[in-house]
């Protein structure tokens, strides 16, 4: 089965790349949520958060680092399809949140 993130970090993919450090990347996700709205993806491929802690805790290093560039953010992943991961491949978002974005949630009831 093909990973479209394996297939970015080994560039058989397009993908706007933000920033690249040794075990990482920041991409410019399709359909950014909010201007500045990144993806951090891992050079290893890990499922997800639980299934290499010290992968996910430097992926988290790097989304921390880019989230400090901003007055507000969230940090996002998921495991498993009931916590709407699509991707089986570890991936932070960092989303950058200003007052009144209207943006909800996934946990904030929705009309």
């Amino acid at each position: 089965m093909t990973c479209v993130f394996c297939d970015i970090i080994a560039r058989r993919a397009p993908a706007t790349i933000v920033r690249a450090w040794p075990e990482t990347i920041a991409i410019t996700p399709i359909g950014p949520v909010t201007p500045g709205h990144v993806l951090l993806i891992p050079h290893a491929h890990v499922a997800d958060v639980a299934e290499d802690p010290e992968v996910s805790a430097r992926t988290m290093l790097r989304a921390a680092e880019l989230a400090a560039d901003h007055p507000a953010a969230n940090i996002i992943t998921s495991r498993g399809t009931a916590a709407t991961q699509s991707v089986f491949h570890l991936h932070l978002h960092v989303v950058p949140r200003t007052e009144g974005d209207r943006l909800p949630l996934p946990w904030n009831p929705q009309p």
